[in-house]
């Protein structure tokens, strides 16, 4: 319960910055996972391991602040 209010204070802002066309189906289920329709499209997550890690397997096609 701790670590939960714990990462409710982090949050981290992520950008798909190129599209999806001609990727790998997995990535693109990552990079709908994230809650990205389109391209420039942001949206805020709490940062969790499994967030970072869907950003770490599509990196390429992400940017992340925070």
């Amino acid at each position: 319960m701790a670590t939960t209010k714990k990462n409710a204070n982090k949050m981290v802002k992520v950008t798909l910055v190129k599209s999806v066309i001609g990727t790998k189906k997995s990535h693109i289920a990552c990079v709908r996972g994230l809650g990205l329709r389109r391209t420039n499209h942001t949206v805020e997550l709490v940062d969790t391991p499994s967030v970072r890690g869907m950003i770490n397997k599509v990196y390429y096609l992400v940017k992340c602040e925070g």
